[in-house]
């Protein structure tokens, strides 16, 4: 579905979707508690939809009244079905540890743009396991067939911190235990952190070494329930927009969150916007902006949303440190640059980020987003600042993680059609 945005202001408040993160651990590991475990507030998108598909093919009750998930766990089994994860990596990756744990086989695919993702490190760390895995030169569709009984791996932690979440809630499967050794350094540490905040409340404790994660042997996931808290990395769209047109405020963000796209709040303040917060409130307004250097390492879904931002700050704007966005639902250091490039900004892609001279205006362009939800959504707040009209040729995508994207930014002024 195609979007027509118009420039404009933004002025008023909006709440905060829930955490697509938050969401797909709660689904996993309440499926894998012995038990009954609620999960309220949940975000009912594509990607966490896939997923609380997939605990069901795997064994787990679920039942969704409103805005509550009861899921019933343990006992899981390998599905009987192919698992479609559609276009979600966090679900395909993180659920193939699961998956390893498992008697039997279980296979896995996805659309065209998943099939296209890396999974070989991690696949290779489950064999090493002791599982047994088919796939497509490491792609997937895939399948897994365990138990994996081993009770070591090393394997890469700068590709995908869902490699290592993946091998760490599986773990608890093995009788044995986990020892996982990294062998670089380990990219996203924030996503890690979350999947292991998350075992603590069902149970299971994880101890950090000088190069990895144990899993102590004896540990069983017991049920939980608890509130899905508000999604930093959704929330960015807004609170940008607002340092860039206006002044919003977005609800729902509880300031101790693991979550590490919260690190929005502090490079906006450093951009030169004004960052205000009242409880789980973050207010954001616009002033005059420079440009800043932003290492990305550990935040690196905020790319396309802050590389518009620098687009607007007077002088050069350097984001480094998120190599591995070239494996997201697009290759995102080119597919932003891109539609910025188009919409008249003079931004160069680098290996890994970007470098922006900034304080160009913007005009409107057709952005082509890839299907990628984080393009679509960075390029409607691009075009709230750009002359004339800017079109996005598939909105919709934005369902993936924040369903209410365009009627939130119609809440708050913004001009679409």
């Amino acid at each position: 579905m195609k979007l027509t945005v118009y420039p404009g202001n933004l002025h008023g408040s909006v709440h905060a979707p829930p955490s697509k993160s938050h969401t797909h651990r709660a689904y996993m590991l309440a499926a894998l508690a012995e038990g009954t475990s609620r999960v309220q507030s949940p975000l009912f998108g594509e990607d966490t939809n896939a997923t609380l598909d997939a605990v069901q093919a795997l064994g787990a009750e679920v039942e969704v009244s409103g805005d509550t998930v009861t899921i019933r766990g343990g006992n899981l089994r390998a599905a009987a079905d192919v698992i479609d994860c559609k276009n979600s990596g966090s679900s395909i990756r993180m659920l193939a540890g699961i998956a390893a744990g498992l008697a039997g086989k279980t296979a896995f695919t996805g659309d065209d743009s998943l099939c296209k993702r890396p999974m070989l490190p991690l696949l290779s760390a489950l064999e090493a396991l002791g599982a047994e895995v088919e796939s497509n030169n490491g792609c997937a569709p895939f399948s897994i067939t365990g138990p994996a009984a081993g009770d070591e791996v090393a394997i890469q932690g700068d590709i995908s911190s869902q490699f290592i979440s993946a091998l760490l809630l599986g773990a608890p499967l093995s009788p044995s235990g986990r020892t996982i050794r990294l062998t670089t350094e380990l990219a996203s540490r924030p996503y890690v952190n979350m999947t292991i905040s998350a075992m603590k409340k069902h149970g299971v404790e994880v101890l950090e070494t000088d190069d990895g994660f144990v899993v102590p042997a004896g540990q069983h996931y017991t049920p939980a329930d608890g509130i899905v808290s508000g999604d930093y990395s959704s929330a960015a769209f807004i609170l940008a927009a607002g340092a860039l047109t206006g002044k919003v405020t977005v609800t729902g963000l509880e300031e101790h969150d693991p979550q590490g796209d919260k690190a929005v709040l502090d490079i906006l303040a450093r951009f030169g916007a004004k960052v205000s917060r009242t409880g789980d409130a973050v207010t954001v307004e616009c002033r005059k902006l420079s440009g800043i250097e932003v290492d990305l390492s550990d935040a690196p879904d905020l790319f396309p949303i802050i590389a518009v931002v620098g687009c607007a700050a007077e002088g050069t704007t350097r984001l480094f440190g998120a190599a591995h966005l070239a494996f997201k639902e697009s290759n995102r250091l080119q597919t932003t640059a891109a539609f910025l490039s188009a919409m008249g900004a003079d931004i160069t892609a680098t290996e890994d980020g970007c470098i922006i001279r900034g304080g160009r205006p913007l005009h409107g362009a057709e952005i082509e987003t890839k299907g990628d939800h984080r393009i679509a959504m960075a390029g409607a707040v691009a075009a709230l600042t750009a002359e004339g009209k800017t079109i996005i040729d598939d909105i919709s995508c934005a369902d993936v993680s924040y369903p209410a994207f365009v009627s939130d930014l119609r809440k708050l002024g913004g001009n679409t059609a």
